[in-house]
């Protein structure tokens, strides 16, 4: 039998979002890689990922996976605003919400009109935040 508790649910679809992004987030290194050039072992690779500035603006993203892996490992329920503002912060990011850093922003269009791989990775990502509450509206200016 399924639990079908609003916890159970909103955990199921963040842990859905978690998958699609970890999926987005390969894609994007994939091709900064090759942008990057040769990079030599795994390890190598790993540490040019998270230390090097070529690589430095996928950290926002990797920090809200870490988010929602760490919220969804929390034995605390997950409530709606909770999965609304995950899904603003994500959102805020790829879009279509205001950008809340221009330079990742500018960085993911750029790739997104580079490749179907990316396309079809960000395509996964909004049909798994479609399926979390929405964020509330951002203000009118």
């Amino acid at each position: 039998m399924t639990d079908t508790t609003p916890d159970a649910t909103l955990r199921a679809d963040l842990n859905n979002l978690a998958r699609a992004l970890r999926s987005l987030h390969k894609t994007l290194i994939d091709i900064e890689t090759v942008y990057f050039g040769q990079v030599g072992s795994p390890l190598e690779h790993l540490q040019l990922i998270t230390n090097h500035p070529h690589f430095a603006w996928l950290q926002k993203l990797s920090g809200l996976m870490a988010e929602i892996d760490e919220r969804t490992d929390d034995k605390e329920p997950i409530g709606a605003d909770t999965a609304a503002a995950l899904r603003g912060a994500i959102e805020s990011l790829i879009g279509p919400r205001t950008p809340v850093d221009a330079d990742f922003r500018q960085r993911y269009n750029t790739l997104l009109h580079d490749g179907a791989d990316v396309v079809m990775a960000h395509a996964g990502v909004r049909q798994a935040l479609q399926k979390l509450p929405a964020p509330p509206a951002e203000p009118v200016a």
